[in-house]
């Protein structure tokens, strides 16, 4: 006999078919919005050489067998990323994809290990317009489910509203009293002791063997990230250049990079950048960033050397990823991201 918590048994999924009919809605409504803009919509391949080089993201891995019965180590991407800016390279200028991607280690309320990722990019254009983008998406998805604002938990976000663009350094002070650009040198480097001083006057707790990034991660989870996106929508902008290893550096400050994220009821909902193109520093990023993996996991994912020729070649642009899943929860009001994906992973 069905088990009433499954989500397929009748009775559940009655309760969750509204929330699933409203994010068919939304998708069509982006995907209609993204059209009048001139974008074309990619679908990249989800099989991937490197599944992304970043320390803390982890991917589930596969091998290919090919004719010759040989196996190929290969991975599910965690994002459409790599392929999508080859696809820039190759002379495309505005793309978007609705694409599926997988994040092992991801489980929970705002958490699934396959979820739904829209990413877009435009060439030639600056990365303040993808926060245009963004409220845009955040209007068109609330009206898609016949709402009016985006709720998660007891919190609400009217997207009709101006959205607020804060700095990362001014949110460390509005909201733990750091100088956190007082940490950083004029070169991007980072000073460990110099940020542990000001967690200790201010008595939030650390490890001692907490690097400036945990440091810096601890204080965004704790103390800053609580507070965005509360009435209106929060631009998070301008992430120190060590915390953002695939954004260019800010023109008028080497320490900063043009990297934002945007925050709904708390909840972190899209990722932006300002693209890095220059290629040699792309791969001096990556590996520190494996390095940083193989210390703290005790593993390392391959580079995918394809997307650092590419990058050599592709032009200008600004990209950004939005957890469409995430999106979807907050204009349902759904409390659980498996109540908005229509066959959860068991």
């Amino acid at each position: 006999m069905a088990d009433p918590k499954n989500w397929w048994h009748p009775a559940r999924h009655e309760g969750r078919r509204p929330a699933l009919l409203a994010r068919n809605r939304i998708q069509a409504a982006l995907r209609g919005w993204l059209a009048a803009q001139d974008f074309t919509e990619v679908d990249p391949a989800a099989l991937a050489i490197s599944p992304g080089n970043e320390a803390h993201l982890h991917a589930f891995a596969t091998s290919a067998i090919g004719n010759n019965g040989q196996p190929r180590p290969m991975y599910l991407h965690t994002s459409p990323e790599f392929a999508m800016k080859k696809l820039l390279a190759a002379g495309e200028v505005r793309i978007a994809a609705f694409a599926h991607v997988w994040r092992n280690r991801e489980r929970g309320v705002l958490h699934s290990p396959e979820f739904t990722m829209l990413e877009w990019y435009r060439v030639g254009e600056d990365y303040t317009q993808l926060m245009e983008d963004c409220a845009a998406f955040a209007s068109i998805a609330t009206k898609a489910a016949g709402s009016h604002k985006l709720h998660y938990k007891t919190h609400a976000c009217d997207p009709a509203r101006p959205y607020e663009r804060l700095s990362v350094a001014d949110a460390f002070t509005r909201h733990a009293d750091i100088d956190l650009l007082a940490t950083i040198n004029p070169t991007g480097q980072t000073d460990r002791a110099a940020l542990a001083a000001q967690l200790t006057a201010q008595n939030i707790r650390f490890a001692p063997d907490d690097t400036w990034s945990d440091m810096f991660s601890r204080v965004l989870a704790e103390r800053i990230e609580p507070h965005l996106g509360h009435g209106q929508i929060t631009m998070l902008d301008r992430y120190p250049i060590a915390e953002a290893a695939l954004a260019r550096p800010c023109p008028d400050d080497p320490r900063c990079a043009e990297r934002f994220e945007m925050y709904a009821c708390g909840v972190e909902l899209a990722n932006g950048f300002g693209e890095l193109t220059n290629a040699p520093e792309q791969r001096a990023r990556f590996i520190a960033e494996m390095d940083e993996k193989e210390r703290i996991y005790g593993t390392r994912y391959p580079l995918d050397e394809d997307f650092l020729a590419a990058l050599a070649q592709m032009p200008a642009a600004s990209g950004i990823a939005l957890g469409f899943d995430r999106l979807v929860m907050l204009a349902t009001a759904a409390p659980h991201i498996d109540d908005v994906i229509w066959a959860p992973v068991p």
